[in-house]
């Protein structure tokens, strides 16, 4: 689930903004998209929300792994052999977690999960209230209802025997992270205006002055373009409180086992 960049600009709140006389809304929407882009990628394409995608789920089965004794009861207990040799017995609807006693119904999405738009099985969307999100990707169904086992992945979302749920990723943004994004905006704007009192002097990196000879020393400024840094007080102290170690993105673990969600691209 590959996305370049958030596809709406973030909020812009211009509180300590005095944008110079005549700036239009389009000019606004047009910085507040580059900033936008600048601080999610800069922060480590965390922060969303991302544009709503659609994935057809694959559930995972309590008895991956192991060697499993098919049985044609109608029981919702299946006896299978684990792998340390005893028998257990496995629910056909769900798995029972570390935390649960009894099964709970459950599938895993690539997150963090920002929200879920909606969620429909056999062409139904279901009600909020029939599920909702742990640990930021698992998608918890809540009206004692199983997921579905299998679908039919020929057929469109929406028609009988398929089973998609349309979310959006990303953290959500907090007031820090709207100051920081509304300084950028703020910073820019100026400086394409060529207004003065911008924030621009600031951005120069002065690292040493001589009074009397009237010599100034600059720090080069691709050093701090290295750090991931806009060379603003107001952005940066973000950025290291959020990105301390300078992650490009987020870290993930893979594992061969783990069945991800089928994404359509196209069309």
């Amino acid at each position: 689930m590959l996305q370049p960049f958030p596809c709406a600009p973030w909020p812009f709140v211009p509180d300590c903004c005095t944008l110079p006389e005549g700036t239009t809304q389009e000019t606004i929407d047009r910085w507040r998209r580059v900033a936008t882009n600048l601080l999610w990628a800069l922060s480590g394409r965390r922060w969303g929300p991302l544009c709503p995608v659609t994935v057809r789920p694959c559930r995972r089965r309590c008895m991956d792994g192991s060697l499993g004794a098919q049985s044609g009861a109608t029981s919702p207990w299946i006896p299978y052999l684990g792998r340390d040799g005893q028998w257990r017995n496995a629910s056909v609807c769900g798995c029972a977690s570390d935390c649960s006693c009894g099964a709970l119904y459950e599938v895993r999405l690539e997150g963090p999960v920002h929200d879920i738009v909606s969620v429909d099985v056999d062409g139904v969307t279901l009600d909020p209230s029939a599920y909702r999100v742990d640990a930021s990707n698992l998608l918890v169904r809540t009206d004692g209802e199983c997921w579905p086992d299998c679908q039919d992945m020929a057929a469109p979302c929406g028609e009988p025997g398929t089973f998609c749920v349309t979310y959006r990723v990303g953290l959500p943004l907090d007031d820090a992270a709207l100051a920081a994004f509304s300084a950028l905006v703020c910073h820019l704007i100026k400086g394409c205006g060529g207004s003065c009192g911008c924030n621009l002097q600031k951005n120069r990196n002065l690292t040493r002055v001589s009074r009397q000879g009237v010599d100034l020393e600059f720090g080069d400024p691709i050093a701090m373009y290295n750090d991931r840094l806009t060379g603003l007080p107001e952005v940066d102290s973000w950025l290291m409180a959020v990105n301390p170690y300078r992650q490009t993105s987020a870290s993930r673990v893979w594992s061969v086992d783990y069945k991800r969600p089928r994404t359509t691209t196209h069309p």
